[in-house]
């Protein structure tokens, strides 16, 4: 283990090896804004400071893995592994620091039509929560999200910050098929479900809008670090706001 003299990388990190042509840093074991907060800032420098090699740069919760080329680290004829001859590059830096990044700023409004055939589980969250249906939409609506990441498919968003009061698992038996535009939450985080998959979250509600679509720039409507508000709307309202999945 090892840690930075920023702030911005305060965590402890390690460096792990996945397979012969991914290094994966990661940061913490937790899933919280400030472990995420230094994996965006990671990510950001990655980004404006390429490293020999490395062709993609992908963040996730708590990691950030960097694919790379391992012929670029070949040519000198050195016995050194790339793998360990990137590992050292990416050492020095966190060992260097990393400036913080600023998040986007943005706060997207998200509409979502909650309970009903659009919520199928909103009454078993409010039971299992000891509040009401309608304190558990108000508690979602205000809860301070921030994109984390993205999974699952084309710019479906993972993001943390969830009132705790809303704190359930994933359910026991997951769906074999959850309809695009769910709303859903376990584990603390919230997600929307961009296509109709299998999935095990709790659905509270359902948004009419599209996360991805290939004929726009850039093709995803949210970016890592934006922050999100949850607007309740009527099924009426969901359905003039439809828009098609791509």
């Amino acid at each position: 283990m090892n840690s930075s003299a920023d702030a911005s990388a305060s965590s402890s990190w390690r460096i792990e090896p996945v397979g012969d042509r991914c290094l994966l840093v990661a940061f913490g074991d937790r899933v919280d804004a400030e472990v995420n907060r230094t994996v965006l800032s990671f990510s950001a420098w990655l980004l404006d400071h390429p490293l020999p090699g490395v062709v993609d740069v992908v963040p996730s919760f708590t990691t950030v893995a960097l694919h790379y080329q391992p012929e670029a680290y070949a040519q000198d004829g050195s016995a050194v592994a790339p793998y360990a001859q990137l590992a050292q590059r990416v050492r020095e830096v966190l060992t260097k620091g990393i400036p913080p990044v600023e998040l986007g700023g943005r706060t997207v409004e998200i509409p979502c039509c909650y309970g009903g055939e659009h919520g199928p589980d909103l009454e078993d969250v409010a039971r299992r929560c000891g509040l009401s249906t309608d304190e558990v939409i108000r508690l979602h609506g205000e809860s301070p999200f921030v994109v984390y990441t993205f999974y699952f498919a084309p710019g479906n968003p993972f993001a943390g910050g969830l009132d705790p009061r809303l704190s359930v698992p994933r359910r026991q038996t997951p769906r074999t098929q959850v309809p695009a535009g769910a709303v859903a939450i376990a584990n603390n985080l919230t997600t929307v479900y961009q296509l109709a998959m299998p999935g095990g979250w709790n659905l509270i509600g359902r948004t009419p809008l599209s996360m991805f679509n290939i004929k726009q720039d850039p093709p995803v409507r949210l970016q890592l670090g934006d922050r999100l508000r949850f607007v309740p709307i009527t099924p009426a309202q969901f359905d003039r706001l439809y828009e098609a999945r791509s």
